[in-house]
């Protein structure tokens, strides 16, 4: 095991107007996980491929433990990739798939099979041992895929969206699995996905990137409850944070008629800082359902009963002297939902948003 060192590592292709990944400078702790997040070229694949030595860096240094890997190929670094689509031998048995690497190496039979069995315990998969891929399910495959990885006992484990092949159901349990395998073992991880929900319940911490750039990294209650810009307070969260463009008041933010509390210290840092405008963030779960005098009237639009939770989307009409529709989304009891095209009242709770510049859009502290 052994920590890992992106120290400004910046991936440039030929032709394009930006690089894919910009001087990345993200530490890793020896034993942790960490995922990179973010959308479609955002360059976090990229950034996996780069410290597994399958594409080059341009500037910067990429660094395991105290070894400068920057320029060395990807045999020589001691990392072991779980890729997407699996890369099993159709023609070998699940034996000798985990144990393929080992071979290649000169490793003795009698280390080869022991390896072998301790990995197919660690991942139930004594009872396959002898099967060929395609008599597997998915999440069977998957599983060996790791137990390849797992038999190498490498430095640190490189995982490119391993579970995006799986149905919901076995994604669910396969996820639990390999988080508390990982934790099992040690091992250093980076896994890499486009699902949020993945990364918010697997890593130790998760770096948010886009185009190229780290926009927070922190762990999941971090990046959920302080989100430092616009971008991260958007993308972290299902629904989606309610972001709107308001004005600062004496009694916090106005969008449209609806006060959103904010708080005093906000509210000047934002007045010292601009002309009074603002975007103002609050998560659905932040809305409240109270009595006609109490709150802002918005119509119903939408619910979505998710068991559990329901959310209700809801539209409310502006002043006049603003006219247009200001859309809100809040969660609410699941056993009494509106009905669509009910009228509703609304409140965010105090200490509950997040207000951002409307210039730059960072965090306002307060």
């Amino acid at each position: 095991m052994a920590t890992v060192h992106y120290d400004g590592a910046t991936r440039w292709y030929q032709g394009t107007e930006r690089p894919a990944v910009d001087s990345l400078d993200l530490r890793i702790d020896d034993g942790e996980f960490l995922v990179l997040i973010g959308p479609s070229g955002c360059g976090k694949s990229t950034s996996l491929r780069m410290l597994a030595g399958l594409e080059d860096v341009d500037a910067g240094r990429v660094r395991i433990g105290e070894t400068d890997v920057t320029a060395l190929p990807p045999k020589q670094r001691d990392i072991a990739m779980v890729f997407q689509n699996y890369a099993l031998y159709p023609h070998m048995n699940v034996a000798d798939n985990m144990g393929f690497a080992l071979k290649i190496a000169g490793r003795s039979k009698d280390e080869i099979r022991q390896r072998v069995r301790d990995a197919a315990q660690l991942l139930d998969l004594e009872d396959y041992l002898d099967r060929k891929p395609k008599a597997l399910s998915g999440g069977q495959r998957q599983r060996v895929a790791m137990g390849r990885a797992i038999v190498r006992q490498p430095q640190v484990f490189c995982m490119d969206e391993p579970l995006s092949n799986l149905d919901a159901k076995l994604r669910v349990s396969t996820r639990t699995q390999i988080a508390a395998l990982q934790r099992r073992l040690g091992t250093t991880t980076v896994y890499v996905t486009h699902d949020q929900v993945e990364a918010m319940t697997m890593g130790d911490r998760v770096a948010l990137l886009d185009e190229g750039v780290v926009q927070q990294c922190g762990t999941p209650r971090e990046l959920y409850e302080r989100p430092a810009n616009v971008f991260v307070a958007g993308f972290i969260g299902s629904p989606a944070m309610n972001l709107r463009q308001g004005r600062l008041t004496e009694h916090g933010a106005d969008i449209g008629g609806m006060t959103v509390p904010v708080s005093r210290q906000a509210r000047a840092t934002a007045a010292s800082d601009g002309d009074g405008a603002v975007t103002v963030g609050f998560r659905p779960e932040a809305i409240d359902l109270v009595g006609e005098d109490e709150g802002v009237a918005a119509t119903v639009t939408l619910v979505e009963e998710l068991g559990s939770d329901a959310y209700c989307y809801t539209t409310f009409r502006e002043r006049e002297s603003a006219p247009g529709e200001v859309d809100v989304v809040a969660r609410i009891d699941p056993r009494k939902p509106p009905a669509k095209g009910e009228t509703v009242h609304l409140r965010v709770r105090p200490d509950e948003t997040h207000v951002f510049s409307t210039a730059t859009g960072a965090r306002i502290p307060g």
